[in-house]
């Protein structure tokens, strides 16, 4: 008798529900079924209410703080390998504990490599994720990392607004190959911004790297966590004489005094993806979902078909 792959199968960590459903929308499914029992101690167990076995898994959740999200993850990787599932992708819009790349100082972790080692025995096969912190984030895996970038569904929005005099601006100097990549689709002047902290998001300094006098200026980052960075980015470059300054930064943590400063400061918009919730609605922000990409690149992974397409930069 021959032997049929089954259909792939899609679940969703609790924390990116909403997401997931959008993702499997796209893709041409529904969400398979999980259930989440809970102690009163806050301890809890993932189990699928379907059976896994030889199918293809797709586990969405980002692993954003606290570390809940992260464990969810987890467990339901682990539940899938013991449930005899023939591939377990682990599809995180959101990769939490970037920024912890390397020893920038004695006597630290390197959370990133930390997490992709439990990611990987846990259960995970493969390991789909969308703008890390760090390109070398990818070789802490021993596993397939498709590492997608969230311009592909940034750049039609940013051509939509039709600005002349377009600068594309990184927020530090780290971010600089980003915004040079978007400049060469986009076709416009780069500008960088310096900056010095006395501490982990507290600047102490900025200074700008380039001209923004009767420009239009889109602030590009991967994240945005206090918004400190991006708001004083904005307020120099307006005093500086920008037209103009948005932001695009690909995931919404917004901590802190975030939605406040953001609200309060210089930018004309802040234009996110939906890789995480937003805690509450700002006549600011702008969520472009990023569903499509990932069901598009979840199908090519199914069928073993290039997604070198979606490697915009």
């Amino acid at each position: 008798m021959a032997y049929t792959v089954p259909e792939p199968k899609i679940f969703a960590c609790t924390q990116s529900d909403e997401l997931a459903r959008k993702i499997a929308k796209e893709y041409g499914s529904e969400l398979g079924k999980v259930t989440f029992s809970t102690y009163s101690d806050g301890e809890f167990q993932p189990s699928f209410e379907e059976s896994v076995r030889g199918a293809r898994v797709f586990i969405i959740g980002s692993t954003f703080p606290n570390s809940d999200h992260l464990m969810q993850m987890l467990l339901m990787l682990d539940a899938a390998k013991r449930a005899s599932a023939r591939h377990i992708t682990a599809v995180l819009p959101y990769f939490g504990w970037a920024r912890q790349d390397r020893k920038d100082k004695p006597r630290v972790p390197i959370g990133a490599k930390l997490i992709a080692k439990m990611l990987e025995v846990a259960g995970a096969t493969r390991i789909i994720t969308m703008d890390l912190h760090a390109d070398q984030i990818q070789g802490f895996f021993e596993k397939p990392v498709d590492h997608l970038f969230a311009s592909t569904v940034f750049l039609p929005y940013l051509r939509k607004l039709n600005l002349d005099k377009l600068t594309i601006a990184s927020p530090d100097m780290g971010g600089s190959k980003r915004a040079y990549a978007y400049s060469k689709f986009l076709e416009s002047d780069v500008v960088i911004c310096y900056k010095q902290r006395k501490k982990a998001n507290v600047i102490s300094h900025m200074e700008l790297i380039g001209d923004v006098t009767g420009k239009n200026v889109v602030l590009v980052d991967d994240m945005v966590d206090t918004a400190g960075t991006l708001t004083k980015a904005a307020e120099v470059m307006i005093e500086r004489g920008a037209l103009s300054v948005r932001a695009i930064c690909t995931h919404p943590i917004l901590s802190g005094q975030a939605y406040e400063r953001i609200e309060n400061s210089k930018l004309e918009e802040l234009i996110v993806t939906d890789s995480i919730p937003l805690r509450k609605e700002s006549s600011k922000i702008k969520v472009v979902s990023c569903a499509n990409l990932f069901a598009d690149v979840m199908q090519r992974v199914q069928t073993n078909t290039s997604i070198s397409s979606k490697f915009l930069m």
